[in-house]
């Protein structure tokens, strides 16, 4: 695994990368998860407009190894979706932390406390093996 965690990102248990701005989020997989996962293959993403509660399953990452769900961090609404990923899944595999997955409008900035900053994102993967 690269040890290139960006310090201006956040970071979900779900090895999921997350950019803020306002209230607006950009998410994408980190490159542990891309690690993790093999070469991907596919990914499932939703349309845009629909609704998200945290949590709840939003879309798929398969890869030749697994199949991982994508989980919404924080509550809010689908505004954009990367459209390149349908021919390119493995945008994520070359460049993890400059492909990202769908844009959210986030309902309350207040789940961002939920979030790891880089620094506890480095040490959660130490552990996570």
């Amino acid at each position: 695994m690269s040890n290139k965690i960006p310090e201006n990102l956040k970071y979900t248990q779900d090895h999921d990368w997350i950019s803020i701005d306002g209230n607006i989020i950009t998410l994408g997989i980190t490159d542990f998860a891309q690690a993790a996962l093999g070469d991907i293959v596919f990914i499932e993403l939703p349309e845009v407009g629909r609704s998200l509660a945290r949590g709840d399953t939003f879309g798929v990452v398969e890869s030749v190894k697994t199949v991982a769900d994508i989980h919404a961090p924080m509550s809010g609404k689908i505004i954009e979706v990367n459209n390149d990923l349908d021919g390119q899944p493995d945008l994520c595999n070359k460049n993890p932390y400059g492909t990202w997955l769908v844009k959210i409008q986030v309902a309350s900035t207040n789940d961002l406390k939920n979030l790891m900053d880089a620094n506890k994102y480095t040490e959660f993967c130490a552990n996570a093996h």
